[in-house]
Formats: C-alpha cells, sequence, structure tokens
C-alpha cells in the first residue's frame, strides 16, 4: 500500500471523476454508505460495471469496502471527500464550448 498526498491525491481524484458513472458513484456515498446491489439499481447500470467501478475507486482509494455479514457495504475512505464533493457541486463554471464537450472531455 502507498500513501499519497497533495498533487497526486488530486490526479486520482481527477481519474476517478473522469467517467460519469464513478463520479455519481461518489456523489451517492457522499450521502451515506451503500452496498453496490443497491448502487446498481439506484444509479441504473449493471451490477458488473458497479463492481467494476468500485475496484477503480478502491484502487485510487477513495472508497474503502466495510464487510456486512456476507455482503460488503461501501463508504468513502476519508469524510473529508464528502465535504470536497459537496463543495464542488457548488461550483458554477464559465465554459468555452468550443473547447470541451457538454460531458466534460476536453477537446484539445
Amino acid at each position: 500500500m502507498e500513501t499519497l498526498a497533495q498533487a497526486p491525491v488530486l490526479a486520482r481524484f481527477g481519474y476517478a471523476v473522469s467517467d460519469p458513472t464513478r463520479a455519481r458513484i461518489l456523489l451517492a456515498l457522499s450521502g451515506a454508505a451503500a452496498y453496490p446491489s443497491d448502487l446498481a439499481d439506484t444509479l441504473g447500470v449493471s451490477r458488473q460495471s458497479m463492481s467494476n467501478h468500485l475496484t477503480c475507486l478502491r484502487g485510487c482509494g477513495l472508497v474503502v469496502a466495510i464487510p456486512d455479514g456476507r455482503r460488503n457495504r461501501y463508504e468513502l475512505a476519508d469524510t473529508r471527500l464528502g465535504h470536497a464533493i459537496k463543495d464542488l457541486i457548488g461550483v458554477v463554471l464559465a465554459v468555452d464550448p468550443s473547447c470541451c464537450a457538454p460531458d466534460g472531455k476536453c477537446f484539445a
């Protein structure tokens, strides 16, 4: 296990939220811990897809799996992530439509 701080943390977070499904998972977990099947149903994705995204988020160090009987419940790895996510949602951006697509992908 490796511990990261500062710029590498931002890079991991940026990678994680670059995918809309992973961003929605983080948003959901910023409200409360959840089981993968419930997240999949709420977000309208397959359970296999949810498993893959949660594996990525775990690998990035953003979520942790908490054993709960025969199942795992997922939550944010650090409560400060929830605060950061909620702060970021409040940001209003003035964007150049010729530079970035509506999904946030840049053309440059």
